[in-house]
Order: C-alpha cells, then structure tokens, then sequence
C-alpha cells in the first residue's frame, strides 16, 4: 500500500492490528531495530499488508526487495496526488507510472476519496492502467449539514458552532499556522478546551494534540491542513473552516472527516475575499504545470460559497454525480438560512452604482460602508457621505452587505485588482446595470440559530456518557485512540439495545467476536450497574498493564523519573507517558519531586502567557534552561488546576 503521510501508515496500521490483521509499514520513524524487525516479518511471510511512501517504493534496492518477497498486489493511497488536476498534486507520484514496466503482470490500483472526471482519466493515464475497472461511489454524505457565511467576525462564529457541540469532538481549520495560533489562544482565553496542531509545532507538541483529540482528553483541534489525514476518529460531530480551504476537493476531504460513524455533524465554511487574494498569491508559488488546475479549483469553491444552489447537490455536481433532488434538507440553503433575496437584479444595480459613484477605487469593505450608510471618517473625508448611493441599503449591515459584493465578485459581475483588492466593474457587470443579466444573491443567515435539527438531545443521554467514561478509561489503557475501542454509532446502539449478554452483543453492527471477547464483559456491567444504580455513571474499573502499575506504584512512593526507567527497564519516552497518566488520573497538582518549585513557578509564569499546550515555546522562552520533559510534568500539573 502506498501511502504519503507518516502518520497516516502508523495509525492504520495500529488499526489493522487492533482488528486482527498482520501489518507493518516502513518509514523513516522506525529505529534501524524496528525496520530490521519488520523486514525480517516480510521476508517470513508474517505481514499481509506493507505501507510504504511512494519515494520508496520506486528506490532500485527497494523494488529488488520486493520482487524477493513475492509481491502480490499494489494499491496506491491518496492517488489524486499523480495529477497535476488533483487538488494536492505531489511529483514524486508521478515516479509510481515506473511500477507497470517493473511488475507487468502485477495487479495495481488507485484510490481516492476525491476525484473529479478530468483527475480520473488522469490517474488512469499516469499510472498505465489496462482497461481498468473505474469504481465510482456516492461522494454524498447526507448526514452532514452544510452552512457556509460570510466572515465578519470569524471568532464569534466559531465559537457560535462550539456553543451548539459542547462536550462533542471537533475540528477547527485555518489557513496560516499564525491564524492557528491567534485562534487556539483566544478559545483556551474563552475556556474552551482546545489544542493547536501544525507543521511549526514540535513533532512531540503534534502527537500529543492529536493523541489528546484521539483520546478525547481534548475536545477542539484548531489546525492547518497538516491535520486529518493521519486520523480516522469517527465520532467528530462539527468541522469548521475559519479559513477557506483552496479547492472543494480540500472541502469535501476536510468537512468529510465529521461524522464518520453516521451519526449527524456539522460542517460550517466561514469565507472572505482576503483568503482567496491569499490562496491566489500561495498558488503562484506552485509548479506551472499545476497552477492552471489549482487557480480553476479555487475559483469553483469561491462560486460554492456564494452560489443560491443546495449545497448538496453544489458538491455533487462538481464531482460529476447527479444529486438525488435539487434541494435536500440538511444545508443551510434548503432550510432557508439563506434564502435568495426577492429582487437580486435591483440590489445588484444599486451595488455597481456605488462601485461607479467611488470610481472603482475601493475595495469591497469601503463600498460596503457607503451603502450601508458608516459615518467612520473615512467616508467623509472622501465625501463619498454626500453620493446618491451613500446609505441606500442603510437597512442591513455592513457585514451583510460587503457579502453581497463578494457574491458578485464571485459570479463574474465585479473583479478584485491590484494589491489592495480594488473592486471594478466586469463587462457581466455592465449587463446586470443595464438590467440584461441577473445575479444570484442570499440573505444573510438568522442572527441566532437553534441547536442541531437531529439529535439534539443525544449528548445528554446519561447511559452514552457512562459508556462513552468507559471506552475512554479502556483506550487509556491500552493506549490506543477511543474510536479504536467502539464507535460512538455503536455506542448509541447499545443504548438502544441494552444487551443483557455476550450473544446480545455481537448483535450490535461494529462489534466482533474479538471486541466481544475483550470488552463486551465490561460494557455489559457498565450497563447492568447503570440500570439497577440510576443515571450515576459506573466507576471505570482500575486496571493497568504490568510496567505501567509499577510505575504508578514508584510515583506514589515520589520516585524521579530515572530511578522508574531502571527499575521498569523501559523507555524514558514511555515512563514520561506514564507519569503524565499518573498526574491526570490522580489529579495531582503538585510536581514535586520530578520539578523544583522554583522551575515550576517560572513555568507556570510563561505558561499563562503562552497556553499549556505549547511545551517548546515555554521552554524556548526559559532560554531552554529547562527540557521539554520538564515542562511537559509542569504543565500536566497546571492543567489540572
């Protein structure tokens, strides 16, 4: 299987194991005894199923390897990535088109979870594919509701949807690491439990925040697209995009990763023209046999957001699937969050007028003060107070009306210029004044929004809750992600069901006999207690593996950290792992003896500038005079007070 992400072998690999099933990659984060240790398995015969990066696998010494082994199949991840159409073309795929004169006969396939018609004829060519059998499925997820807004004031909207998913897992995209910074810093300000995950971030700052959403001890990721692809969590309920992502296939990739185990989610896509000018300027960058098919991508997002079509049937007509109806009833579209406005061609006119009053020297927010009627100096200094256009839509917001320019930007009617994204009037433009074209243009959204349609009671259920502890307390101890235990779908099956015994349970769908075995004693009592105790949650029960309750053991009595890894024989890594365990289960408060008062004081000092979860930033700012592990104990500790 070749794969591009790391991350995204390592955690389906742990998942193939957790099922039973014989895996292994080879990557460059195994130690030589690991890579040693899974080639030897390979070469017994031992592992069905490999992972591999495409650089890889097309090394001369490596493609001996495999011939060696007697390679049976050859499936190819992520395989938009081998055309310059596909939203995330990636050269070294292109390498991969080598692997039909190498294994002539071997079977090879390609998969993908966003591919459009031209990006899966392109596949087909780069990859030399002999009248291949094309698999097309529903790209159609019908239980997420989508909204897309204006941006106007992106941190109260954001925390509009966390208000409405509380205590529910959830992802929060930006375009720049800064903005993910700025953002996971004001919700943490706010009290909202997040944490921030990008490509600046240590590589030991992101597997915390990723293993922390996994394990659910962190409720919010605020993220760059760096985050997703390694993470299969099923249980996200709402993915929010405070930064426009540059394609719909980025869309559909990103908003897909809500919702996975059916149940409802939310994807809500926040849009301004200051990202597309940004996206527009990080295009350039690209190689120039790419940038024709990424300006045209983000282009058809920009229409997406603005368009007066369901969103639904939006996304499935540009993957070219035919939707079902033109309307459905879960975006917010359809249900009349935004409705066209009743007469579009008479808004438009007196919007361009305004654009040609100003002499199309202002960007959109300038002309959206004019109509809306602002008395900010500005305006009067250019005397633009005293044009016949200045307050002719004084009746809705500035917000409000700067997205009906974009709108018109986006359908052609008015273009951005020059670096201060000056808005001009097309040649469509001058149709709509002349009243021979007409725009589509929507309300803004209703100012306060009732909780989910669906479902809005679930995540009260006080039986989900004490199963949902459980799974949560048996992923901690296996040290494994939750959503590798059970689903949160067939967690609410056994809320229904209420098994009464091991047969019962293998009735419920997502538990087999493995999981039965293994965990369906556990869920059952935790059931019976609930039922004859009342809505209390049951107690999780306690139990550690061998090396892990000796630690905890060693912790209690106050031995350091060294004097554990001895004893134990295991890794610091590990024993470190364990300690902060130990200090969240145990709610300890107090790091000695493992850090000095005075190191803590300084730490908790810059901590409350900086925020917990950014270890290398507190230690960097101590002028390093502390290690990351130190000031990871430290903040274990803080986060508990």
């Amino acid at each position: 299987m070749v794969s591009p992400l790391i991350s995204l072998m390592k955690d389906q690999v742990d998942a193939l194991a957790g099922c039973g099933v014989p895996a292994a990659c080879l990557n460059s984060s195994l130690s030589p005894a690991e890579r040693r240790q899974a080639v030897q398995r390979i070469r017994e015969g031992a592992v069905k199923l490999l992972y591999v990066a495409p650089e890889r696998l097309v090394t001369r010494p490596f493609l001996d390897f495999l011939r060696e082994v007697r390679l049976a199949y050859i499936a190819i991840d992520e395989a938009h990535c081998i055309s310059a159409w596909g939203h995330d073309f990636r050269p070294e795929y292109r390498l991969l088109s080598r692997l039909r004169e190498e294994f002539p006969s071997l079977g090879l396939a390609g998969f993908t979870a966003t591919a459009t018609p031209p990006v899966q004829r392109d596949i087909i060519e780069q990859l030399r594919l002999r009248d291949p059998a094309v698999l097309v499925g529903s790209f159609d997820r019908p239980n997420l509701f989508y909204r897309a807004e204006h941006r106007h004031d992106g941190f109260s909207q954001v925390r509009e949807v966390l208000d409405r998913h509380k205590g529910e897992s959830g992802i929060v995209y930006c375009i720049r690491r800064k903005d993910v910074d700025n953002l996971c810093q004001k919700l943490l300000d706010a009290g909202y439990q997040a944490a921030p995950y990008h490509a600046g971030l240590s590589d030991w700052d992101r597997k915390r925040a990723q293993e922390d959403f996994s394990r659910e001890r962190v409720g919010v990721i605020v993220a760059t697209v760096a985050f997703g692809m390694g993470i299969d969590k099923s249980n996200v309920r709402f993915v929010v995009h405070a930064g426009m992502p540059k394609s719909l296939e980025h869309y559909q990739q990103e908003s897909g990763r809500a919702g996975r185990d059916g149940l409802p989610a939310e994807c809500v896509l926040l849009y301004a023209t200051a990202d597309v000018m940004l996206w527009k300027r990080m295009l350039s960058q690209l190689p120039e046999e790419a940038q024709p098919g990424a300006v045209s991508a983000l282009h058809a997002l920009e229409r997406f957001t603005t368009d007066a079509r369901c969103r639904r049937a939006a996304l499935l007509s540009y993957f070219g699937q035919k939707p079902a109806a033109e309307e459905c009833t879960n975006c917010d579209v359809c249900v009349g969050e935004r409705a066209p406005v009743a007469e579009p061609t008479v808004l438009g006119q007196k919007i361009l007028s305004c654009v040609a009053r100003v002499q199309e020297r202002f960007g959109a927010d300038h002309v959206a003060g004019v109509l809306s009627g602002s008395e900010e100096e500005r305006i009067r200094q250019y005397g633009h107070d005293k044009l016949s256009t200045y307050g002719l839509l004084r009746d809705f917001s500035r917000p409000t009306v700067k997205g009906w320019i974009e709108q018109l930007c986006a359908q052609g009617f008015l273009a951005r210029e020059g670096a201060f994204e000056v808005v001009k009037i097309t040649e469509e433009g001058r149709k709509l004044l002349r009243g021979e074209a007409t725009p589509r243009l929507l309300s803004p959204p209703p100012p306060r929004r009732v909780r989910r349609e669906r479902a809005a009671a679930e995540g009260d259920d006080p039986l989900f809750a004490a199963l949902r502890d459980l799974r949560r307390f048996i992923a901690d101890e296996r040290h494994v992600p939750a959503f590798m235990i059970l689903s949160d779908a067939v967690l609410w099956e056994m809320v229904r069901r209420r098994p009464r015994s091991l047969p019962d349970m293998l009735a419920i769908s997502g538990i087999g006999e493995k999981k039965c075995r293994e965990f369906g004693a556990r869920f059952l009592a935790a059931i019976a207690q609930f039922e004859s105790a009342g809505p209390e949650p049951p107690p999780a029960p306690q139990r550690f593996d061998s090396a892990r309750e000796e630690a905890f053991s060693m912790f209690r009595a106050g031995a350091s950290l060294q004097d554990v890894v001895r004893r134990t024989k295991r890794r610091l890594p590990r024993i470190l792992r364990f300690l902060e365990d130990y200090i969240r289960l145990h709610n300890v408060k107090d790091p000695t003896p493992w850090v000095d008062p005075t190191t803590h004081a300084q730490i908790r000092e810059v901590a409350r500038q900086v925020g917990c979860s950014r270890i290398a930033t507190i230690a960097y700012r101590l002028d390093n005079r502390v290690t990351e592990e130190t000031v990871r104990i430290s903040v274990a500790c803080l986060r508990n007070e």
